[in-house]
C-alpha cells in the first residue's frame, strides 16, 4: 500500500504575507488576548506582553493560531501544529513570491480560487 492510503495525517503548508496598517490596533489586540488569558502564569504573561510591544510581528504571531483554521472543518482533529512571524521585505510583483513556485502543483488565479499549475 502507498503512504496515501495508509496514513490518515496530512501536512498542510500555509504561508501568509500580511501587511499591517496599523501596528497600534494589531498590538493592542494581542495585549487584551494576552490579558483574558488566565492561564498563562505572570512570568510568562509579562514576556509575552513584552514580546508583543516591542514587534508587530510577534503581536500578529500570538494572535493567529492555526487551531482556528482547522476547528470547523468536519472530521479533522489537529493533531500537531507550529507557526512563526517575521517581518520581510514584499515586493509583489517580484517573482520570488509566485505561490507554488516551488511545488510546481497549485497555483492561485488572483481572486482566491486555486488552479492546478
Amino acid at each position: 500500500m502507498s503512504t496515501e492510503e495508509t496514513s490518515r495525517f496530512v501536512r498542510l503548508r500555509v504561508e501568509l504575507v500580511l501587511e499591517v496598517d496599523d501596528a497600534d490596533a494589531v498590538t493592542g489586540a494581542a495585549l487584551r488576548r494576552i490579558a483574558e488569558d488566565t492561564t498563562v502564569p505572570v512570568d510568562e504573561r509579562v514576556h509575552a506582553e513584552s514580546a508583543v510591544t516591542e514587534d508587530t510581528a510577534e503581536a500578529l504571531a500570538y494572535l493567529v493560531d492555526p487551531f482556528d483554521l482547522v476547528s470547523d472543518v468536519p472530521g479533522v482533529e489537529l493533531a500537531q501544529a507550529s507557526w512563526s512571524s517575521e517581518r520581510i521585505e514584499y515586493d509583489p510583483d517580484s517573482p520570488d513570491w509566485d505561490l507554488g513556485e516551488d511545488d510546481g502543483e497549485e497555483d492561485f488565479d488572483g481572486e482566491g480560487a486555486v488552479r492546478a499549475g
